[in-house]
């Protein structure tokens, strides 16, 4: 059965108009099959993978437009690091990083996500041309839920452990599948019950958790991805395939997070937040076409 999920249906509902949207009875809606592609766009100096490369304007632009060229679905784009140990920025400087980029970014035909946990941060932006906010602390701040409800955008939400400066230094579960899952579909249901349009899951691998918690959680994917929720997996290049693989520099992870994001798609996964997008897209489009063949 799991290898016929590569081509589920998938969609995202919208309050107002977006790029690729069509009408509906509930707002507009982006529909897709298969595992899609948000790319990440860090305008940081101190991210993980990229920090300090497109801190720049036209930088960013030109990366943003070229994994657009790609193919991918989202735009994430991103002001303030979550990478563990991560000191945090104020709500002006991030908006003063993301709101030059949206603003360009806004006519040019494709959804735009803003990465933040700030509900000034998330309000700005999508005045400024986002459509959906990529929330790494799940929407805990009742503000930020009513910021994506009165603006009509689309949520992401993930689990997360603590918070960024601190969530490795001992997580602990007693049942790490158990606990996430019911974590996110239980806030799933609130936010929706409040009034944002539509909500994808991410169980935050790397945000709080081990290595095994981290597979723990992959392998468990079919059980997620099975339920009414789009799932986000973002694995991309993150300090576990390192561990994995013995891969100290976080930019030459690339083929582990293929690896990992194909294991994702296959299990149901409805999009993978990745660096590398025109080697993921083209990974993705080989395997839905192998498992068509199949049947």
């Amino acid at each position: 059965m799991s290898s016929l999920w590569p081509q589920r249906a998938h969609r995202l509902t919208f309050g107002l108009p977006v790029p690729g949207g069509v009408r509906a009875a509930d707002g507009w809606e982006v529909r897709w099959r298969g595992c899609a592609v948000m790319g990440i766009l860090n305008v940081t100096p101190d991210s993980f993978s990229d920090g300090g490369r497109y801190t720049g304007t036209e930088a960013a632009l030109a990366q943003a437009r070229a994994m657009r060229d790609a193919g991918a679905l989202i735009l994430d784009v991103g002001g303030e690091s979550t990478r563990p140990g991560a000191d945090p920025v104020s709500a002006a400087v991030e908006i003063d990083r993301i709101r030059p980029v949206l603003r360009a970014l806004a006519g040019e035909g494709v959804l735009l996500s803003v990465d933040t946990l700030k509900p000034e941060v998330a309000r700005a932006a999508l005045e400024a041309g986002a459509h959906l906010v990529n929330d790494v602390s799940g929407l805990r701040d009742p503000a930020m839920v009513a910021v994506c409800a009165e603006a009509g955008a689309a949520a992401c939400v993930m689990h997360m452990q603590g918070e960024p400066r601190t969530m490795q230094q001992a997580p602990h579960y007693d049942d790490v599948v158990a606990e996430v899952h019911g974590s996110l579909r239980a806030q799933a249901g609130r936010v929706r019950a409040a009034g944002v349009p539509s909500v994808l899951l991410d169980p935050g691998l790397g945000f709080g958790k081990t290595t095994e918690h981290n597979l723990a959680l992959l392998r468990a994917l079919p059980d997620l991805t099975g339920g009414e929720w789009p799932v986000l997996v973002g694995a991309s290049r993150k300090g576990m395939i390192g561990r994995l693989a013995d891969v100290p520099t976080a930019s030459e992870r690339d083929p582990g997070s293929l690896a990992l994001h194909l294991h994702a798609a296959r299990h149901g996964a409805a999009m993978v937040r990745v660096h590398a997008v025109a080697e993921h897209l083209q990974a993705l489009r080989v395997q839905a076409a192998l498992s068509t063949l199949e049947h």
